[in-house]
């Protein structure tokens, strides 16, 4: 019986333990953590398509992103949570000149 008692006390303060740790992490840091993530996403996404697929030379995306090309010959960019976002090559806007 005592077996019993102390394993549902552990279970209760973990249950307890980890509901108050979600609860204080929806303010700041869990704003920080989010933010920290889609960079990664964005960073990580961008690499591959760097190297997978190929830029497209002239064009940028309407928000002067970087514009890729699949093998599939679809234009994409990479938005800020590291997605990608398919585009016609109608709504392309020419690059600004460097």
């Amino acid at each position: 019986m005592k077996k019993i008692k102390a394993v549902l006390l552990s279970a209760a303060v973990l249950f307890a333990v980890q509901s108050f740790a979600q609860n204080t992490a929806k303010g700041k840091v869990g704003t920080a953590v989010n933010k920290a993530g889609n960079k990664t996403a964005e960073v990580a996404a961008k690499g591959v398509a760097a190297i997978a697929d190929k830029t497209y030379k002239g064009k940028v995306a309407p928000g002067g992103e970087k514009v890729y090309i699949d093998k599939h010959d679809k234009t994409f960019y990479v938005n800020k949570k590291g997605a990608k976002v398919y585009i016609a090559k109608s709504k392309l806007v020419d690059a600004p000149a460097k």
